[in-house]
């Protein structure tokens, strides 16, 4: 008859004491913490790259109305529809608005400015939400870990005084404890500090093609003509680089 084990690990947790188990529930948590955002945060980030030729075809649009459009359908809520929308309603506003009022004199490209800063610090803001916790979790994770560590081998030699002897079977669970902590912070901390690595590029990647898009939403709003960087010796017009004229609502 098989015999069970006494270092598995309902065994070793049975025996663990209270600070060993809140260690233990403790590194758990930071592990589905940090998966959940990984999850969340890879899975939003895949949908970024399934539309991100959106961007070019909203400048190949017929008007600014169908343009907008195209982005709602296209990318609901990604931060490139914001950003045209915001754009696009702040042109609006000061349109119909500014000539009538003590803000006449504003720029109607500074008014446009604010409305694209305030956007993309907004498109920053939820890009970097959540990171905190994942650099939080990876730095910690590991102290953790050996904290839990450092109290299974203090668990162990008080096991040794109390016995009076040295044995195996005295110090083993005690150790298996330590060891097991030390793996689990480890666990917890490898994947957190490699995605959070990973999501900093990729945002610093989206928020550099935002900006992007951003200059030439303002050069469209304030001259009519996004920027040829074809041909910066001479401004040109194309069917694919310049849709109509801004219409007079927004969709």
């Amino acid at each position: 008859m098989d015999t069970p084990n006494a270092f598995g690990l309902s065994e070793l947790w049975a025996q663990a004491d209270l600070i060993i188990q809140s260690v233990a529930i403790l590194l758990i948590g930071m592990s589905v913490a940090s998966w959940y955002l990984i999850l969340s945060k890879g899975l939003r980030l895949l949908s970024t790259r399934r539309h991100g030729d959106v961007v070019e075809q909203f400048w190949q649009a017929a008007s600014l109305d169908e343009g907008l459009r195209l982005l709602t359908t296209r990318a609901p809520d990604a931060p490139c529809e914001r950003l045209a929308h915001q754009a696009a309603a702040a042109h609006l506003h000061c349109t119909r608005h500014a000539a009538n009022t003590l803000g006449g004199t504003l720029d109607a490209g500074e008014f446009v400015t604010r409305a694209l800063r305030r956007s993309i610090a907004d498109a920053t803001a939820r890009l970097e939400s959540g990171l905190t916790v994942l650099a939080s979790i990876g730095s910690t994770a590991p102290f953790v870990g050996l904290f839990g560590t450092v109290w299974g081998i203090y668990h162990a030699l008080t096991s040794i005084s109390a016995s009076g002897m040295a044995s195996i079977d005295k110090v083993a669970g005690p150790v298996g404890e330590a060891l097991i902590m030390t793996a689990v912070g480890l666990f917890v901390a490898i994947p957190a500090v490699l995605a959070y690595n990973g999501f900093n590029r990729a945002n610093r990647v989206e928020l550099s093609e935002l900006d992007g898009f951003a200059h030439d939403l303002h050069a469209y709003f304030t001259t009519g003509a996004r920027v040829d960087l074809a041909s910066p010796a001479a401004e040109r017009r194309t069917p694919a680089a310049q849709p109509v004229r801004p219409a007079t609502g927004v969709a």
